[in-house]
């Protein structure tokens, strides 16, 4: 028991590395079997060329006509055939790499790998020092920023708060801004519109010392939600689609049917169409410039069907999520799935739950580009600062299920088993334990592990208070110089950045 309690003590005081590997493989968790992949395939490529999907007149729809699709100009729609589909598959990107600023947090999205990031575009924020919702501004998208640039199970920052503080014409550029002054993990950001695409490309040259070095590794890439399901492309978002890929920047192509609302009540229905929209997609991606890096965004959503209401903490979200995972893989393209959302609208037990549940179905089907899943409260509404913490701790566990067990002489540990049955000793002293402790197990920062009686002695707080307490110390401490003051200074004068310096520098958090 002595030996014991000097090791419970030494685990506490050490310093233990918490960060698992970001992009381990996953692929453990296949909810279709190969025979139902290939039918749902064969399913969306008979919606394509069936049903096609609704273009209205554009260069999208003439692009697509000049390639041999059979256009219907009467009901605006557009019929892709198979061929077609199948030679945007073979030209299409297959190792996507999401660049970080400084190369430590580069995301290579072939194969299985999981990356797990934050996403959205919240409305409301639970304020860190007062407790209430308040409208998201410009200030949350740097300070939510400054704690991903800190948690190590958070591998990438797409903006998941809308700066409402800003206005429309110069949010995109300040959105962008925000985010890559934040930290050096890649930045995804939506854009509202096509003209603003030259203006977020101009900002990542500047930052990257020269258009050459910015297309050679770009730090930041954008999601456009291009389809308006069930299978219309969305023809503003389609243009700023079209602007992305030829300034070179890495796109998610983003279709979100919500069953039983904008596609089949049924799970695989659902699935069938999204698979479809992404393909019509990619194709159109392909006809404009083949081998642009792309991840598939297929990202199916739920309805509750007794309320209408989208529902985001479910079994059947991640059974989708990862059969859509699984269906990239087919293709051998990364996906941009979801997971961690919640219904919930406080960081709670249902939080945890519906979080821990649909992230580590996703990570174990291996879905490469995994958002949502740090912060999302109330059906992607609202976000909380504390959230981003728990879920980072989420997140580490998630990782370590997709980490599994590898099976060697030394695992199997015959041995040990010998040396302890056969010794004083036990198995808590053994040389083994103590080499396998910080490689074999994964320890939470957050989560309570002490005793009922250190726990009361340490104040007896939840891990919410935790949490909010942990953000509270980042956000007061760390206020990393992402951007060299001479690219700042550059990039003031090029935009009309809004977010002022003074928040930038030590002691301008107000906590």
């Amino acid at each position: 028991m002595a030996s014991r309690m000097r090791i419970r003590r030494r685990r506490r005081n050490e310093s233990v590395p918490n960060a698992l590997a970001p992009g381990l493989e996953g692929g453990q968790y296949r909810p279709l079997t190969e025979a139902e992949v290939q039918r749902i395939h064969d399913a969306a490529l008979s919606v394509l060329e069936r049903t096609g999907v609704q273009v209205r007149e554009s260069e999208c729809r003439d692009i697509f006509a000049e390639a041999g699709a059979r256009l219907d100009k009467a009901n605006d729609r557009v019929f892709i055939p198979a061929d077609m589909v199948d030679g945007a598959l073979k030209t299409a990107n297959k190792d996507v790499v999401l660049y970080s600023r400084d190369g430590r947090f580069d995301l290579h999205l072939r194969d299985a790998r999981v990356h797990l990031g934050t996403g959205g575009a919240a409305i409301n924020i639970i304020d860190l020092m007062n407790g209430r919702v308040r409208d998201t501004c410009l200030r949350d998208l740097y300070d939510i920023g400054r704690l991903v640039e800190t948690l190590d199970n958070i591998h990438f920052y797409l903006r998941p708060v809308v700066a409402r503080d800003v206005a429309s014409a110069e949010i995109d550029i300040n959105t962008f801004y925000a985010c890559l002054a934040a930290t050096h993990k890649h930045v995804m950001g939506g854009c509202y519109s096509a003209d603003k695409v030259a203006e977020i490309k101009r900002m990542g040259v500047i930052i990257a010392g020269g258009e050459e070095a910015f297309l050679s590794r770009p730090h930041l890439s954008m999601n456009l939600g291009y389809m308006v399901s069930p299978l219309r492309f969305a023809t503003a978002t389609t243009e700023t689609l079209t602007a992305a890929v030829r300034a070179g920047i890495p796109i998610s192509l983003v279709s979100a049917p919500q069953s039983g609302a904008t596609s089949p009540a049924s799970l695989v229905g659902t699935l069938v169409q999204v698979i479809a929209e992404e393909l019509a997609g990619l194709t159109y991606v392909q006809l404009l410039r083949p081998g642009h890096p792309t991840l598939l965004g297929g990202m199916p959503l739920v309805s509750d069907l007794r309320t209408g209401n989208m529902v985001g903490g479910c079994a059947e979200l991640a059974l989708m999520n990862a059969a859509s995972a699984q269906m990239t893989q087919h293709y051998g393209l990364p996906v941009y799935s979801s997971s961690a959302l919640s219904d919930s609208k406080i960081p709670d037990v249902q939080a945890g739950f519906e979080k821990g549940l649909t992230t580590a179905a996703v990570a174990l089907a291996g879905a490469q580009y995994n958002h949502h899943s740090a912060g999302m409260l109330e059906s992607m509404l609202a976000v909380a600062y504390e959230q981003y913490v728990i879920d980072d701790d989420i997140n580490g566990q998630a990782m370590r299920l997709v980490k599994g067990m590898e099976v060697t002489e030394e695992s199997l540990s015959l041995d040990v088993i010998h040396d302890v049955c056969f010794g004083e000793g036990h198995y808590l002293g053994h040389p083994q334990t103590l080499r396998l402790m910080q490689s074999e197990y994964h320890y939470p920062h957050t989560a309570e592990r002490a005793t009922r009686q250190d726990w009361e002695q340490a104040g007896g707080l939840d891990m919410r208070e935790r949490a909010r307490r942990r953000a509270q110390e980042i956000l007061s401490s760390s206020f990393p110089q992402i951007l060299p003051d001479q690219i700042d200074g550059q990039l003031r004068e090029t935009f009309p950045i809004q977010l002022p310096v003074e928040v930038m520098l030590p002691g301008g958090y107000p906590g």
